[in-house]
């Protein structure tokens, strides 16, 4: 099984091609070790015996030059015996070696190779090679295969310079491999291959690491054909870097944090051969990491300039070491600097991180920098937390990650600031004087790690550090109680845990004095209001709780709890009432309000209401100006992995998917990204997905693959996951795995939530194609199964288009709900059978407030239902509109269903064209017209006449017709007969 090489094998089976038919070529395929030359070489080996060629394989071997032509002798005598290949076969080489003594002497049983100082010799032998490569592929084609020509003797290197040259009109292929990392600058196979590249014959084929969903898919392949965890992949694939033959080895010990010892050997021999003064420095370079600066490593090693500087020349000749940035160098591969250190003893180990801490610690100094500017703050803090920690200074380690979490919140890079500061707490306990060290108390430095983790989008992790800060904590504090119980509610509501979180806010609030006002209690009452919108008893309570948290606010001066409670209210508003010019100026002053503040959790939340308005609204142009200015705001702060920073991204990204400008959606979506291993980039992920399935992209079914192990932990990533993998298997015609996810997504959205009304509008698409083909084929009990279960679905859309969470109130809905809801409707119609035009024109007029897609799909049905009722030229209009839309937004499934449509109900312009090409073959089906054509595809389904009737807008006496006249032309007198032969012809 070939997996992500199709491109490669295809230009090396294309060689073959070209040889077969008298143009001989070389392929030379190069790289790393372990990257899958040999396998990919076993397929073509394959591939060709299967095309009839005659297969010539050798291998050099790391003998020096002591054995000259030993791939060639390789390759004779192994196809001398090879059992694949036919006795006729065997016995034509046989015969063509032993008119040619100079070839036979090189096979174990003969004489030895001739002098190679001997330039008739050597003449011999290369004419004699050509010879038989020419007589050979007189009978068939031959492929020869030299593989690792790194190890190639210079006899090899010569006959490999004079095939390729002299190759021309011979049916051979000859394909060489070699190792690009053993490649240094002076190996004498470097120049070869620059020469050979430059010929017109001559072809590179680069095999490169694997891509993450690659890596998913050979894991898969190697174990029980299940797909494993996604975190197991996603740290298979960081550590291989994409190698199949690492990633193979890091998979069998997948209970194992060592290195195999079987590729820690194979990595370190390539070390071995180094001098002794570059096996010292690779292994300084080894302790500093995959990346470490030229004067640091000089520093560390202890070698003179002139010495660390001709054992890096040699390192980066090896490969082992490659130049990075400006005066840097990195690990030609992460495993091989794993390999390194884990050969380190402990003691060797431990000094050579000392003397790296004690660099970083000067380069802290204000008053002297010994290193380069890239060392110094904030960089030195992390590296010095890092060297003392490995050294076991746990005072200097602890110091250091303070200030390095410090660092790292200042340059926008909250996951980094969690882990120093999570390094810290862990430290807290075994350093003298922490609180004096660190410059701060245990529970501010808990308050920024938990800060961190919330601007990281790890919410829960925030959580942990909440619950844990409470049993830190004197029970006496209320204050601090209150502060850290309102923190907790905050993010267990976003984390949709809505009676946790009304609880803790509770309480928080009952642990604050009423009066007189404060910032405590202005903080705890937004966020306490915030909760009872997530709490349908006591929903009609929000308006008088926001007024008293918009009194207290102004009045203790927190303009971030002033800005919280405005949302708070206008959601409230925009839920009952619908939008109006209050709602509009209760999010911008929140938004103005929110930008005064500290409070980057509120800002965002204003950021984000403000924008969305609009964009529910159809308000296009407003909105996405609005959410260009919210993005912008998001990464100048870090804060694109919060919460609302997330949904921001999203906004933006949706906005430009409405609006048709898929080439800006899709230049947004590359920032999400398919490997995932958290909640929160599976989430960023699933976004992508509307373009990826909307396009037919071979991406959507890599995403969910990605996805998968994570969508049953998140409410909303269920809901936009699998909701789109429902959309996608809708197109791809499974209709119950659609409704498979489609259930799921409902059972976890609360019955007024109208974000259902998409997920329900799918599900009556699949019911209502059930309905469809049970009508054709006369199945009662399916089509009033379907029926049934249309009605329920839209009695579910129904309710949450007219309920807020409390039930109390009528829903507003904007401009796509309402489409949604329209959408529906049609397609529950249609499971019905009583759909009409003015149903779908309806739907397709309310997706036009800006929707292209959208409109585009919806001028789908409508032009089906039009061809049904027999208005052609209505139908071709709106036909030709949608497939306008689809070919410019490159939306594959659509446009492969409106070409369907055109070819059914006859809407294409370019029937003579079609008729031609139906005709012109002079085949048995030639004397069929291109309607005829379309009748049979159906009679060889199986279909009666009324189901062809209905699948291409005639009458079931027409259908008949033509079924009489195929039947005719085609001289058989039965519809099985038919059927028999038009799958004879494939049609």
């Amino acid at each position: 099984m070939l997996i992500g090489r199709k491109a490669q094998f295809g230009s090396l089976t294309a060689a073959l091609e070209r040889a077969k038919a008298g143009h001989a070529g070389v392929v030379l395929v190069g790289g790393d070790a372990g990257v899958g030359k040999t396998h990919l070489v076993a397929e073509l080996t394959a591939a060709a015996r299967e095309r009839g060629f005659a297969v010539l394989t050798g291998q050099c071997a790391a003998l020096g030059e002591s054995m000259p032509y030993l791939p060639l002798a390789d390759a004779l005598w192994t196809a001398l015996r090879d059992p694949h290949s036919a006795a006729d076969e065997r016995a034509a080489l046989e015969e063509a070696l032993a008119g040619r003594p100079v070839l036979r002497r090189l096979l174990p049983d003969g004489e030895g190779a001739p002098d190679e100082a001997s330039d008739l010799g050597r003449q011999q032998l290369l004419g004699a090679t050509l010879a038989l490569l020419g007589e050979l592929g007189g009978q068939r084609p031959v492929l020869l295969v030299l593989e690792d020509l790194h190890w190639a003797d210079r006899s090899t290197r010569n006959l490999l310079v004079f095939l390729s040259r002299v190759l021309q009109r011979e049916r051979v292929c000859l394909v060489g491999t070699y190792r690009t990392d053993d490649l240094h600058r002076r190996h004498p196979l470097r120049p070869v291959v620059a020469e050979l590249l430059r010929l017109p014959n001559v072809t590179a084929v680069e095999l490169k690491p694997f891509r993450p969903g690659e890596t998913a898919e050979y894991l898969t392949s190697l174990g029980t054909g299940r797909k494993p965890p996604a975190d197991l992949v996603e740290r298979v694939h960081r550590r291989s870097e994409g190698n199949p033959f690492y990633a193979a080895e890091l998979f069998a010990a997948v209970d194992d944090d060592e290195l195999p010892s079987a590729l820690a050997d194979l990595l370190l021999a390539r070390v071995e051969r180094l001098s002794e003064d570059a096996q010292h420095v690779v292994r300084v370079a080894a302790v500093a990491g995959r990346r470490v600066d030229d004067e640091l490593l000089r520093r560390v090693s202890g070698l003179s300039e002139d010495t660390a500087g001709e054992a890096l020349r040699e390192m980066v000749s090896h490969q082992l070491l490659v130049p990075s940035g400006m005066a840097g160098y990195a690990f030609r591969h992460a495993l091989l600097r794993e390999a390194v250190y884990g050969d380190l003893l402990p003691g060797e180990r431990t000094r050579l991180h000392r003397a790296f801490a004690a660099q970083f610690l000067e380069a802290l100094s204000p008053t002297e920098a010994p290193v380069p500017e890239g060392n110094r703050t904030p960089r030195a803090a992390a590296e010095l937390a890092y060297h003392s920690m490995a050294a076991h200074d746990l005072p200097t380690a602890f110091a250091a990650s303070v200030r390095a979490g410090q660092a790292a919140e200042r340059m926008g890079a909250p996951d980094e600031a969690h882990e120093h500061y999570d390094r810290a707490l862990s430290l807290w306990d075994s350093v003298p004087d922490a609180e004096e060290s660190a410059g701060m108390s245990r529970v501010d430095l808990e308050w920024s790690a938990v800060r961190s983790s919330a601007r990281a989008g790890e919410l829960r992790r925030a959580v942990q550090r909440l619950r844990r800060l409470l049993t830190l904590i004197d029970p006496d504090n209320k204050a601090l109680g209150a502060e850290v119980r309102e923190r907790l509610a905050y993010y267990l509501h976003e984390l949709d845990r809505l009676d946790e979180s009304r609880a803790m806010a509770q309480e928080a609030l009952d642990l604050t004095p009423v009066e007189p006002p404060t910032p405590a209690r202005a903080r705890v009452l937004a966020t306490y209001v915030r909760t009872l919108l997530g709490t349908p008893e006591r929903y009609d309570e929000v308006p008088a709780m926001a007024e008293e948290t918009l009194r207290v606010a102004r009045a203790a001066d927190v303009p971030s709890a002033e800005a919280a409670a405005l949302i708070s209210l206008g959601l409230y508003i925009e839920a009952t009432r619908g939008p109006g010019p209050e709602v509009t100026r209760a999010y911008s002053d929140a938004v103005r309000l929110a930008r005064a503040s500290s409070n980057m959790q509120v800002a965002l939340r204003a950021f984000y209401t403000e924008a969305r308005l609009p964009y529910e609204m159809g308000e296009l142009a407003k909105a996405r100006e609005l959410a260009d200015e919210a993005v912008r705001f998001t990464l100048d702060n870090g804060l694109d992995w919060a919460t609302y920073g997330i949904n921001l991204r999203f906004l933006q990204f949706l906005i430009a998917y409405t609006e048709g400008d898929w080439e800006r959606a899709g230049q947004i979506a590359d920032g999400f990204g398919i490997r995932v291993a958290r909640d929160v980039e599976a989430i960023v992920s699933a976004y992508a997905l509307f373009l990826d399935v909307a396009q037919g992209s071979a991406c959507a079914t890599q995403r969910l693959q990605w996805i998968e192990p994570l969508w049953d932990g998140d409410q909303w990533l269920i809901y936009v996951a699998r909701g789109l993998a429902a959309e996608q298997r809708m197109w791809e015609g499974d209709d119950a795995g659609a409704l498979e996810h489609v259930a799921t997504v409902l059972a976890h959205c609360g019955p007024a939530n109208t974000g259902v009304i998409r997920i329900v509008a799918v599900g009556l698409w699949a019911h209502a194609d059930r309905a469809v083909r049970a009508r054709r084929t006369g199945d009662a009990a399916a089509e009033a199964a379907a029926r049934a279960a249309a009605d329920d679905l839209l009695a579910r859309a129904r309710f949450a288009a007219t309920h807020t969470p409390d039930g109390q109130h009528d829903a507003w809905m904007g401009a796509e709900g309402h489409a949604w809801l329209a959408r529906a409707e049609a397609e529950w119609r249609r499971a019905h059978g009583t759909d009409e035009p003015r149903h779908w024109r309806a739907v397709r007029d309310l997706f036009d407030y800006g929707f292209v897609y959208e409109v585009a799909r919806s001028r789908w049905r409508l032009a089906e239902s039009l061809a049904e009722r027999g208005d052609r030229d209505a139908a071709a209009a709106e036909w030709r509109a949608g497939i306008a839309d689809a070919e410019r937004l490159g939306a594959r499934p659509l446009l492969r269903v409106l070409h369907d449509l055109g070819s059914r109900a006859r809407l294409s312009e370019d029937r003579a064209r079609a008729t031609a090409g139906a005709g012109g073959n002079g085949g048995p089906l030639s004397a069929l017209t291109s309607r005829e054509r379309e009748v049979l595809k159906l009679v060889a389904k199986g279909m009666g006449n009324k189901e062809i009737a209905a699948t291409l807008f005639i009458s079931p006496k027409t259908a008949s017709v033509h079924v009489s006249n195929i039947l005719a032309k085609l001289n058989v007198t039965s519809r099985t007969q038919a059927a028999a032969l038009a799958h004879r012809e494939n049609l």
